[in-house]
């Protein structure tokens, strides 16, 4: 079967599926969204960051930073921060610098950012946008583009970082303290490390302790109905170490899939044989909800589909690997182990 060529790091594919659904409209209504037993569905929540508490950080400036495509950047200045990722932005905010933030890519969904113009034109950042607003320091990712615009921000000489996109939970240390140190405020990048871990670390230990046998196999689709598009996750989703992390198997991974994403069919559902699915939530809408996902073929013949046994986390957070990581997986856990022999 051949792998479909999505992109494959988590902050990437976030971005994308959130911009394709901006794209093409919204999501279609009705439908039964929710799953047995389910808390509120995601979009009904409140979309807010927690900054750290106290009063904002006061940087300590100039910061040498090593960007991850190879140049070494000096930021003299933070006043007119403009991070290219929903996840970039969501990590300057938490870190009390939201002042100081001009501009948000389309993926920026939380509230405190509503209001900031946005600098992308459906997948791409537009340069010219992004220098209107005469920022001081840019964040990027290695997926942000076209490469065309990035230089252009770098020739137009404004100081831009580019960091590796987070793929797990091990990389959200790293990357919180890649990002204070870019803004130099190193302390407070310590400190929302240490809250993240905690509260990370609290979720997983109300994670059901099961035996091997009885973890649940869960598989992760990435659904645009208004395109057609119906993927399933393998290795290199993104979603594997949160499924991990709830006490689940990646069903995709398990199923032999080593890349990021096959085309859905009913041989590849039913040699993944999920007990639950797992999506995000504008994905689930595109397809109408659980009544739309169990006529993709293969779907309702699988044990999740029997069951109807769904896991819906908002676009805007699910593969962050960010400060809101541990909602994120409490969320799973809850709606994982929704009303199932041996949940805590």
């Amino acid at each position: 079967m051949d792998s479909v060529r999505i992109p494959v790091r988590a902050g990437a594919l976030a971005a994308g599926l959130a911009l394709a659904l901006t794209a093409c409209g919204g999501p279609a209504e009705g439908g039964d969204t929710g799953h047995k037993g389910a808390a509120p569905a995601a979009e009904e929540r409140t979309d807010r960051i927690e900054p750290l508490a106290g009063p904002a950080p006061e940087p300590k400036l100039p910061a040498e930073v090593a960007s991850a495509d190879g140049h070494t950047v000096s930021v003299e200045d933070t006043s007119r921060v403009v991070p290219l990722t929903g996840s970039l932005n969501e990590i300057v905010f938490t870190l009390g610098l939201g002042e100081q933030v001009v501009a948000r890519d389309i993926t920026a969904t939380f509230e405190q950012a509503a209001d900031l113009p946005v600098v992308t034109r459906a997948h791409d950042v537009s340069a010219e946008s992004v220098l209107s607003l005469k920022p001081t320091v840019v964040l990027a990712d290695t997926t942000t583009g076209p490469a065309e615009a990035i230089s252009q921000l770098r020739d137009a000489g404004i100081p831009l970082v580019v960091l590796d996109p987070p793929k797990s939970l091990d990389d959200i240390g790293p990357r919180i303290e890649a990002v204070a140190g870019a803004l130099g405020v190193a302390e407070a990048g310590k400190a929302l490390v240490d809250r993240t871990e905690q509260r990370i670390e609290k979720v997983r230990a109300d994670v059901p302790d099961l035996p091997a046998a009885d973890r649940p196999r869960v598989a992760f689709l990435y659904l645009r109905g208004s395109a057609s598009v119906y993927l399933l996750g393998g290795r290199e989703s993104g979603a594997g170490s949160l499924l991990e992390a709830a006490g689940a198997l990646d069903a995709g991974k398990e199923s032999g899939l080593r890349k990021d994403f096959t085309a859905i069919t009913s041989e590849a559902l039913a040699k993944a044989a999920p007990d639950a699915i797992l999506v995000m939530a504008k994905g689930l809408k595109s397809v109408d909800g659980i009544d739309g996902l169990v006529k993709i073929p293969g779907v309702a013949e699988t044990p999740a589909g029997m069951d109807r046994r769904v896991v819906s986390i908002d676009d805007g957070v699910l593969l962050n690997y960010g400060p809101r990581t541990d909602q994120v997986l409490a969320d799973l856990v809850d709606q994982l182990y929704a009303g199932q022999d041996g949940a805590k």
